[in-house]
């Protein structure tokens, strides 16, 4: 018996906990809880074990150490990395069984079941000893209380024969119909059933415990099952794989991919821990939110109460002021019966006060709990801002995770030059394709991580992922989950929404007024349900003089004459409508709702400025307006950046005010940024190629979405110096970066995107805001106005160089088929 044991511990429970296909086919039945009692009944073990043993392959013999014994014997020697037997697992879970045995309790122990007797594999001497001592005396027992019932059913399944059990509902029936037919009228006999049903429940409360420690049991084992499971999956992974590697591939693709697979494995376990510890704080946020509930209701009540107990309060103080007056009038004519008849007003008025002074005390005391449950009640909702910011700091945790997992994946994909791909690329193409499509409706069971799902498009239109590169797709979708991260882990501090919320009701009865408060709130950012607002309050500010003299309805005058009488500048208009913003749904396909109203927008400011018309640039600049404004604010809009903002021939044919504010950049750039400027004049990259758009449309394409309204808030409140600030935040964000870059080729390229790199909303605004201090708009007037002269003259000279041009054109023969560049456009 003791042999048999213990070899089925050593290979059968290893095959049955380690089959693949269901961890648990070879315990068919698990334990049922009747109303009664309940009892366990497991089957006879299956093919499984056969199946397992014939994939696995695990190899044990009876002289295998395990547990204590196995511990103190040395390590085995490492064999190949890639030809491997799976012995040395199949003798840790063995380890793991002994110790799972040893830690039990002394009066049971971890056993599988292998027959439907129920029979303890390999039972010692003792227990035998026990059982039988337990028999005889339930014997005696029932022997002594003169055949009022058989023998006590034991309830020790792991020691008792299958013929000897019957369920404990038919036991228990069976002793209630004996009790109730050999029971006589005498008291002694009912004394001695008392006795024994007394015995019977206590046996019966000790039998539901053991039950309790027996799931226990049976759950610690599934969590055994699972983990026996993972180890053994990725075991027969590795084998596989390595089999197939090792096939003509070089040591070090070897070690890299198996570096590479332990940081996914890695990567994948710490999601889970916090998946897991995500779903143990949003139950406790349940727990927490039922608890305030409860102590609200009880609130109620006691308010409730409080109020009943306050008119009776009231009642009884009416009376009582009743019967002073009463008693003080009839005072004057004092006889017998009228003594008689004060003695008792006077005893009913001592009685009310002692009532009134006892529902004063009751009031007091009601008071007390009242606060009491306040004080409670204010624990739990601070405990539940708690949990909340720790639920959110996991949650950018893990978008975190999840974007280093795709720049993971990014760095494993490189390309292969022979025809055949190797199995490596295959998984990694496959975990690139997973990591890309992300559907919702995953399967559990599916091997390879899905992070997050990313929606097509944010919150302003803009496409987040592109459609055609898909390595443009990965970065996409990693700076996305890492812009989730950030926005949460802002959300963990006070929210600027709490602080706009206060703002915006603290002038619901006055009128809104520039103030340091307002400006450093727009500084921090608009939120995106006030935005459309504030925005409005900012254009009206800026063009009020514009909007008082001008007639009622100017806009739609502006636009009905456009309508009815084209210009020069509608063809163009026309040209540039659908390219002005594609990767925005507002404005991607010439059905979409934002393409009339910025058609309408663009041909009224033509006829309002003909001397612009238009400028490629102005319609950025109102498809920015139009996403929180409408048509006619958004004109006002455009004419406030044009006409206010910006200086005179910003956006004429010559853009003179463009180029004269590049100059003024690079001024300020080599005061300000001192390193930077030698760094571009020591390797002659001209940055101002780059620059020349942001000031142009105001950043728009330029940075990602979060950012460039943050930008445009404080734009239209405090004007174009906030362009100077930010294109010089720009570059101190990623001074380091561009110092460390040797030649001007790799400089300007890194120029060209480094902007969409830029995620950290709020460093940047403080580098913009705080670090560039002192920022006055004198000093730009002054710089503008100096080099608006220089530029004017240098204009003049080309234009003057122009006119020698044509002349001699016209008087030499061989030049006259020579166009210019302003000729051949007209």
């Amino acid at each position: 018996m003791s042999g048999r044991g213990n070899a089925f511990v050593g290979n059968s429970a290893l095959e049955q906990f380690l089959y693949l296909d269901h961890p648990l086919k070879g315990l068919s039945r698990i334990t049922q809880v009747e109303d009664e009692t309940s009892y366990i009944s497991i089957l006879n073990q299956n093919a499984s074990a056969e199946r397992a043993r014939n994939i696995l392959a695990v190899e044990t013999s009876p002289t295998d150490l395990v547990g204590e014994q196995a511990a103190s014997q040395p390590a085995p020697v490492q064999g190949s990395a890639i030809n491997f037997s799976l012995k040395q697992w199949s003798t840790e879970i063995k380890n793991s069984m002994s110790s799972l045995r040893k830690g039990s309790n002394d009066n049971r122990r971890s056993i599988f079941y292998t027959t439907e007797e129920w029979e303890l594999l390999d039972p010692t001497p003792k227990d035998l000893e026990d059982s039988m001592a337990l028999e005889e005396k339930r014997k005696h027992l029932a022997e002594g209380s003169k055949g009022l019932t058989s023998s006590a059913f034991p309830f020790d399944f792991g020691r008792i024969p299958h013929k000897a059990r019957r369920p404990l509902k038919d036991m228990i029936g069976s002793s209630k119909n004996r009790s109730s037919s050999d029971s006589s009228p005498t008291e002694c006999c009912s004394g001695s059933g008392n006795r024994l049903l007394s015995e019977l429940q206590l046996k019966y409360q000790s039998q539901q415990e053991e039950l309790e420690k027996l799931k226990k049991d049976l759950l610690s084992q599934k969590e055994l099952v699972r983990l026996l499971q993972q180890t053994v999956r990725s075991s027969q992974y590795d084998k596989y794989f390595a089999s197939r590697l090792c096939e003509g591939v070089p040591k070090d693709t070897l070690e890299l991919l198996h570096q590479k697979d332990d940081q996914i494995l890695g990567l994948n376990n710490q999601l889970e821990k916090l998946n897991l510890e995500k779903d143990s704080l949003q139950q406790e946020v349940k727990n927490l939110k039922c608890k305030v509930g409860e102590l609200n209701e009880r609130l109620g009540m006691l308010m409730e109460t409080i109020q009943a107990k306050d008119e009776v309060i009231m009642k009884l103080s009416r009376q009582l002021s009743e019967c002073e007056d009463s008693t003080s009038s009839q005072s004057g004519a004092i006889h017998s019966p009228t003594a008689t008849c004060t003695n008792k007003e006077l005893q009913e008025l001592d009685r009310l006060k002692d009532n009134l002074q006892g529902y004063k005390t009751q009031n007091k005391f009601l008071n007390k709990e009242i606060l009491e449950l306040s004080t409670l009640r204010r624990n739990a909702e601070a405990r539940e801002r708690e949990w909340q910011a720790k639920y959110t700091s996991l949650e950018a945790k893990l978008c975190q995770i999840e974007s280093k997992y795709l720049i993971l994946l990014q760095e494993m994909k490189t390309p292969v030059c022979s025809e055949d791909q190797s199995p490596a690329s295959e998984v990694i193409t496959q975990l690139l394709e997973d990591a890309l499509k992300a559907e919702p409706n995953e399967q559990p069971e599916q091997a390879f991580f899905k992070p997050h799902l990313v929606s097509e498009y944010d919150i302003y239109g803009f496409q987040t992922i592109p459609e055609d590169d898909d390595e443009e797709k990965l970065v996409a979708k990693s700076r996305a989950l890492d812009l989730r991260s950030l926005s949460l882990s802002e959300n963990r501090e006070i929210s600027t929404g709490v602080k706009w919320e206060n703002y915006l009701a603290s002038t619901m009865n006055r009128e809104m007024m520039r103030c340091v408060e307002l400006k450093n709130l727009i500084r921090s950012g608009i939120p995106h349900e006030h935005r459309s607002k504030m925005w409005k309050w900012c254009v009206n500010l800026h063009v009020k003089k514009f909007k008082d003299s001008a007639v009622p309805g100017y806009f739609q005058i502006l636009l009905q004459k456009a309508l009815e009488k084209p210009n020069p500048a509608s063809k163009q208009i026309e040209l540039d409508l659908l390219r002005t913003l594609p990767n925005n749904k507002h404005y991607s396909s010439p059905t979409s709702e934002g393409i009339q109203k910025l058609r309408n927008v663009l041909l009224a400011f033509s006829w309002r400025n003909p001397d612009i018309g238009y400028c490629q640039g102005l319609n950025r600049l109102v498809a920015i307006a139009l996403l929180y404004l409408e048509q006619e604010d958004a004109f006002w809009c455009l004419v406030t950046i044009v006409e206010v903002f910006m200086p005179r021939d910003y956006y004429t044919k010559t853009l003179l005010g463009s180029q004269v504010d590049q100059r003024v950049f690079k001024d300020l750039l080599s005061e300000k940024l001192p390193r930077l400027h030698s760094h571009f004049e020591q390797y002659k990259v001209d940055y101002t190629l780059i620059t020349f758009n942001w000031f142009l449309v105001v950043f728009v394409d330029s940075v990602v979405s979060d950012i460039l309204f943050k930008i445009w808030d404080s734009f239209l409140y405090e004007g174009p110096k906030v362009i100077f600030r930010f294109a010089l935040a720009l570059f101190k964000y990623k001074e380091e970066e561009i110092l460390k870059l040797q030649d001007s080729m790799s400089i300007f390229k890194y120029l060209r995107y480094f902007t969409r790199t830029i995620l950290d909303a709020r460093k940047l605004t403080a580098i913009a805001f705080g670090d560039l201090n002192p920022f006055p708009l004198r000093q730009i007037r002054n710089r503008r106005a100096y080099h608006l002269d220089k530029v004017r003259l240098e204009l003049t000279e080309l234009e003057a160089i122009r006119e020698d041009f044509l002349r001699e054109r016209e008087t030499c023969a061989e030049k006259r088929d020579l166009i210019s560049d302003d000729e051949e456009d007209s």
